[in-house]
Parts: structure tokens; sequence; C-alpha cells
């Protein structure tokens, strides 16, 4: 049934229910979609029908034009007050009236680009003294403007079109190079600790680096000498310290430093696959290994006094040279207390001293051949030859009374 044939509200409520084929091809636009509506509200005479008969009339017209139910009710309600069903884009009859117009906006840009753009409420502050203290009559409105509404003003397409702000670019997520974590070689050869040991100052003068790199496993080291600790010197000797290392590396582990984390060394350790790990924070013990060698190696070797950073290139041919083979290849020797090695002397079980009980038997004989009666008698006669002290009577003995 095609669907200008539906006339009657038992019609329309099969449609509904689904019972009723219906033919209908709904307008594109709409322009098109009023003029229907208008022409079903006309046909069932909308104005006429029975509060109860009108529901059905509004489902009919929900379904068919694929409007919400609020729009089909705002719709049908302007059509029955008599006016025309049309969208309107206009602005509305009675409009606020703009309170600052285009030459206040270009005024608060002026002030803006003297003052170098201050606060909202330092430039309302000054604004209020220009009409104020100094009569200026431009400022006859803007004197009175709310901070939140010259912020407004700052939005505005007309300020943005009279002053342009540049701003830094702020990047919109942080790329974290290497991992928070603490290095996990889980026996295996080839994770490597790294640190900088500074060869002290002298007048504001900074002396050479020390690059200390240690295996966590094996005990490995490299030491190597720079000039500065810049991406110029300390680039192409990190790729010399790791190449010095009989197996592959596996993990680069280092402290927070900025010689370290930057993408030139995360880009190398991504050539070689090596995964790049840092400290964490409040983890002091995460590149532990390498602060020891720093003080038991780097230290003693060199010390604390200032080495001018023209000498980098000869104490790095040093290291290279004499330092890492000694380290890696010569045990360091082990010192014993005087007498040799404690494991040179046969062990002896450690006999416990005799006890008085045991030592002294029934005859009073002791077992290490000390007779215990004759040292009592010793003991008594020293005892007696002692001189003795007059105990006090109550009576004083002068020398008269002693005769």
């Amino acid at each position: 049934m095609n669907e200008a044939q539906v006339r009657t509200l038992e019609q329309v409520r099969q449609v509904l229910a689904g019972t009723q084929a219906l033919e209908f091809a709904g307008a594109q636009d709409d322009q098109g979609r009023y003029a229907w509506i208008e022409s079903v509200l006309r046909r069932f005479d909308y104005r006429h029908l029975a509060r109860a008969q009108r529901g059905p009339v509004l489902a009919y017209l929900q379904r068919l034009s694929g409007y919400s139910r609020a729009q089909v009710t705002r719709l049908v309600s302007r059509w029955a007050a008599g006016k025309r069903l049309a969208k309107q884009y206009r602005a509305p009859e009675h409009a606020f009236a703009r309170r600052y117009t285009d030459a206040d906006v270009a005024l608060l840009a002026e002030v803006d680009r003297a003052m170098n753009t201050l606060s909202g409420p330092a430039t309302a502050c000054v604004l209020r003294r220009q009409r104020d203290v100094f009569g200026d009559a431009r400022f006859e409105r803007l004197g009175s403007i709310s901070v939140g509404h010259l912020y407004n003003l700052r939005n505005s397409a007309p300020y943005r079109a009279q002053r342009v702000v540049l701003t830094k670019t702020r990047p919109t997520k942080a790329i974290t190079i290497g991992v928070r974590k603490a290095p996990t070689p889980e026996g295996r050869p080839g994770f490597v600790r790294i640190d900088s040991v500074h060869q002290g100052d002298w007048d504001g003068t900074k002396g050479l680096y020390h690059i200390n790199a240690v295996d966590c496993v094996t005990q490995w080291e490299v030491v190597a000498s720079v000039q500065t600790i810049s991406e110029v010197h300390l680039l192409p000797v990190i790729e010399h310290m790791l190449a010095q290392f009989p197996f592959e590396i596996l993990g680069f582990h280092a402290d927070n430093g900025s010689e370290y984390v930057n993408r030139r060394v995360a880009e190398m350790l991504e050539k070689l696959r090596a995964e790049f790990t840092r400290s964490r924070p409040r983890r002091s013990n995460d590149n532990g290994l390498a602060e020891t060698k720093n003080g038991a190696v780097v230290r003693k070797v060199f010390g604390y006094a200032h080495i001018p950073q023209r000498h980098a290139k000869r104490f790095n041919t040093f290291c290279l040279e004499f330092l890492n083979p000694f380290l890696n290849f010569h045990p360091m020797p082990i010192r014993y207390r005087r007498g040799g090695p404690q494991e040179a002397r046969p062990h002896q079980a450690r006999v416990p001293a005799p006890r008085r009980d045991d030592a002294i038997g029934q005859t009073g004989q002791s077992t290490q051949g000390t007779n215990v009666s004759a040292r009592r008698r010793d003991a008594a006669r020293i005892a007696s030859a002692r001189p003795r002290a007059h105990r006090y009577t109550g009576r004083r003995r002068t020398q008269r009374g002693a005769q």
C-alpha cells in the first residue's frame, strides 16, 4: 500500500504493528520532511483529534521521518500554532547587544602588546587606572571588565587576528629512553654497568673523566679516560670500550646522567640489540657494582688530585695497554698474616682447659704434678706475715697506756 493511501487510524496502527506493508520513499532533506509532516497532519485533521488518537499519529510520524519523539513533538506544536515548519538559522529578533565592540578588542590587544600580556587581574587593574586615574575615554567600557570576560576577549577571533602569541612546542607525551629497573643477568655474562668518575677541579677548570664499565657476572672491567663527557668525546670511547669485552653485550645499565641517557647512546645500543636500563629513584644499589669499582680501582690507581683534560689521550692509552690487561688477566695478590697462609698449618683441635674439680684429685695432687696443699700452706704463711690492723675497742690508746 502506498503511504498516501493511509487515511485512517486503524491503518496507522497496522503499519506500526508491522501487519500492513507500506511503500514509502522519504525525502532526503529536512525541508522535504517538513512538507510531508504538514501533509500528514492535514490528512488526519490533527487539530480535532482526541488525546488518545494523537499518540499513534505521532508514533507514525516518528517512524517514517526518522526524527526523535521530542523533535516531532516540537514540529507538531509549531504547526498547530499556525507557524510554518522551516529551519531558523538567523539570529533571534531580540538578541543581546554586544557590550564590547571591535574597537574595545583592538584596544585590549594594544595594551597587551605594550605590557607584554600581563595576567588577567593585572590587566584589569591597568584598564581601570586608565579610565579612573588618567581619564582616558577610550577605556570607558574596558575599565569595568571582569577578569573572566577579559580572558574571553583574548580567546576571541578578532583578538587573535590582531595579536599573535607564539608559544613553544610542547610534546604531548614524553619519550622515555631506557627502562628504570635493575639488570637481571641470571648468570649470563654480557650485562655491563657503567659510571663516570671526575678527576677533580682546579680553580674552576674541569679535569678529565674516567669511564668505568664492569660486567655483572664475570667482573670483567674496562676503564677509559676522556677529555669531557660530551657526545663528541664520550660516544666513540663507549663504542671502543664495549668492543673490548670478550663476549656479546646483552645489557647496558647506567645512572640517570644525561651523558648516557640520550638518543645517540640509545641508537648505538639498539644496533647491538642490547637492553638499556637505568637506575630507579631511591634505589642506590641498582648501580652499586660500578660505584664500588670506582673507589676500589679507579680512585686507588689515579687518586683524587686534579688531572688536566689535555692528558686524557695519554691516560686512555695507559688504561688500554696496561691497566685493563692487569685488571682482567693478573689477579690481585692475596695478603696473609705473619706466618704464611692459614691453610699451610696443620689443623689442630683445640683442647679445653681442665676444670678445677677435675684438676684436683682425692689425694690433693694436681693432674699437672702440683701439690695443692703446699700452695695453700704457702698462702697461709704469707697472710700471717702481714701486719694486722688494730681493732677499734672504743678506748683511745696512748703511748703511755701502751707501755
